[in-house]
């Protein structure tokens, strides 16, 4: 378009026998009101377009950074018209929940601490060649539009998914090629020096890998996957590098945002003086509820001492607290070797067991770890009650479904109960990933199994 000032940049990831992936960064030509927008291509057959937006007035009043990530899948991306009654998209899928939280956790803590600006990520699918997965893509696409919106931002961060297949690591598998994988892992990072400093990992294996593995297939060891690990750094540079690349052309100078340290280093010296001493007591104790009764007895006293002192600068005390624990609490395990409840670094907690906890259903039991509960409910049915899905994902049905719920009583407080949060599906897939590799095949066992986890 007439005017229009468009950058790309682009990064070649080799997979030797398995042939070469394209990844393609551009800017200038969608969402130009937004701090930073960029469209992202893998293989120019799928398309997501990543805009970054901060607020212009910081949240003060806020104790952690507002960062929001939302993923936005649209029907037409794999030209279809949404299933639902008003044939238009509505709450996130499954999928694109999960894809924000994998977003979230490497891009958070690339920001400037202290940063209190809300600021939002918005990645819409726009094309999707059904084989591809769109989840990594979008890791590159949050960090290409954040990397030139102006904002205190330590990235590039590059994400990329390898799987096991063959005995190779290939990048960017397809829906097809992770049939053959016997483990496949999302790995996100980004440029330290000569090397790539790894900041997040997810992992697991896939619906087949006890099968490969018993046909011969490269069991993923701790060696093997450590390979993996390392086979991913050059991908994820030859990404980082394609994103430098881009904002050298395209990225808005850094702005000046202020910025709201947890405190002040007067606080926290006053404090630690005050407090570690009896902090360091507390820790000793054993039961959580009654170490945690102690902490706040400690805290409330440390507040009435310095509150004159420090009149107005209440949320800086309660925080310079939590970095004193947490300081006692790492000493204790460098130094002594010795955990919060008086565990060594090898030992677990208290592990417990019990089945046929509730009457009538089909299947219960209450397991244990320490302090933690979780009462397991398994329920089975007829195949057609699996769960149908309306998603971009090829698979439109789901056997085997795991629920998390994590109330407010579980741990002691009040709060908002009702629809799952982000976390509660997180977990939830989480479960279900784990049990999948695991569970008979639809021929040996043909029932829809729904599996609900009460912590």
């Amino acid at each position: 378009m007439e005017g229009t000032q468009i950058s790309t940049a682009e990064a070649v990831i080799d997979n030797g026998s398995f042939g070469t992936r394209t990844i393609r960064f551009e800017t200038g030509r969608l969402a130009r009101q937004a701090a930073g927008s960029v469209a992202v291509y893998l293989d120019d057959d799928t398309m997501l377009l990543s805009a970054t937006t901060a607020g212009k007035q910081p949240k003060d009043q806020f104790d952690f950074f507002p960062l929001t990530v939302d993923v936005e899948e649209r029907m037409y991306s794999v030209g279809r018209i949404p299933g639902s009654f008003f044939r238009r998209e509505g709450r996130p899928s499954e999928d694109a929940i999960l894809t924000c939280r994998l977003i979230d956790r490497p891009l958070r803590p690339t920001f400037t601490k202290g940063l209190r600006n809300e600021v939002q990520v918005v990645i819409t699918v726009m094309a999707l060649n059904p084989q591809d997965l769109y989840d990594v893509v979008a890791i590159n696409a949050a960090s290409a539009s954040t990397q030139i919106a102006g904002l205190p931002f330590s990235g590039p961060v590059g994400g990329v998914r390898v799987a096991l297949i063959r005995g190779q690591w290939v990048a960017f598998p397809t829906h097809a090629q992770l049939e053959e994988a016997v483990f496949d892992m999302v790995v996100a990072g980004r440029i330290a020096g000569d090397d790539v400093a790894i900041m997040m990992v997810e992992a697991e294996a896939t619906d087949r890998t006890i099968e490969l593995i018993a046909g011969g297939a490269t069991a993923p060891t701790e060696d093997v996957v450590a390979q993996g690990l390392d086979a991913a750094k050059p991908f994820i540079r030859a990404l980082c590098e394609a994103q430098i690349t881009l904002a050298q052309a395209a990225a808005k100078p850094t702005a000046d945002f202020p910025l709201f340290p947890d405190y002040q280093p007067d606080v926290y010296d006053a404090v630690e003086r005050l407090s570690i001493a009896d902090i360091r007591e507390a820790m000793q104790i054993v039961s959580k509820a009654d170490r945690e009764a102690r902490l706040d007895d400690i805290k409330k006293v440390v507040q009435a001492e310095v509150a004159i002192e420090f009149a107005g600068r209440e949320k800086e005390v309660s925080a310079a607290i939590r970095s004193v624990t947490k300081k006692v609490v790492r000493d204790r395990v460098l130094r002594e070797k010795v955990r919060i409840d008086g565990r060594g670094l090898t030992d677990i907690r208290t592990l417990g067991a019990e089945v046929d906890v509730l009457p009538r259903v089909h299947g219960s039991a209450l397991f244990e770890r320490g302090e933690t509960q979780i009462l397991g409910v398994t329920t089975l049915n007829m195949l057609r009650m699996e769960q149908q899905l309306d998603t971009l994902n090829p698979d439109n049905r789901k056997r085997y479904m795991h629920n998390y719920n994590f109330p407010p009583y579980s741990t002691g407080e009040t709060g908002r109960v009702g629809s799952p949060k982000r976390r509660e599906i997180g977990h939830g897939a989480l479960a279900e990933r784990a049990l999948l590799p695991v569970l008979p095949s639809r021929e040996e066992f043909p029932y829809a199994i729904r599996q609900v986890s009460e912590a």
